[in-house]
């Protein structure tokens, strides 16, 4: 069942703030390819619900490829605040995933410091920001700035797997995206791994012994 994000979610929670600054991460699983995070900015002055709604601004997980790239030129055509960062495959394996996912989301986060009354971070991470934070779980579901964050990540990762995909051909990364697919195993065992898989990865590493 999809679940859209509560239009008074926000509001609900800061009804005396502004700016508040939605979080999420995309590309965690993956065997290949950097991690990206999304930080969006909701101007709750100057909110329209109707923008959200009409433009399916729920959890990525839910949309068609169609869907989100439409959602994204929309963000950029309204002129939205957003912001979008990675880690790359490399500082992957030197920090591990989680330290690395963090390391994207501070580099996402980092432009609205000054600005941000609150910051609403998809899951359950904790930071040593500045300003005020709150984990949400399933936050994608619930809140449209987290879930503008989660469809920012997922399209600007995909787009950069898409130019992989021509850099590597052999390993078909522009369908699977990086994940541990039958049809990348496949082209592991055959020609084994690139520079841009990550090989802190067991079934990565696994291939290197």
């Amino acid at each position: 069942m999809v679940v859209n994000p509560d239009p008074d979610f926000e509001k609900t929670l800061f009804p005396e703030k502004r700016f508040i600054l939605g979080v999420d991460e995309a590309g965690r699983g993956p065997w290949a390819g950097p991690v990206y995070a999304a930080a969006f900015l909701l101007d709750l002055k100057n909110f329209n619900k109707d923008f959200f709604i009409e433009n399916k601004i729920r959890d990525s997980k839910t949309l068609s490829e169609k869907q989100k790239d439409k959602a994204v030129k929309n963000i950029k055509k309204e002129k939205h605040s957003f912001s979008v960062a990675h880690s790359t495959a490399k500082e992957i394996d030197k920090y591990g995933i989680l330290d690395a996912t963090k390391l994207a989301i501070h580099r996402a986060i980092n432009p609205f410091l000054k600005k941000a009354d609150h910051i609403l971070i998809d899951g359950n991470m904790d930071f040593d920001f500045p300003i005020p934070q709150k984990s949400v779980i399933k936050g994608d579901q619930k809140s449209f700035a987290i879930a503008s964050a989660s469809i920012l990540a997922k399209v600007y990762r995909d787009n950069v797997l898409k130019k992989l995909d021509k850099k590597y051909p052999q390993y078909g990364f522009a369908k699977h995206k990086g994940y541990g697919t039958k049809l990348h195993q496949e082209a592991l065992k055959k020609h084994g791994p690139c520079p841009v898989h990550r090989t802190s990865y067991r079934p990565i590493k696994k291939l290197l012994i």
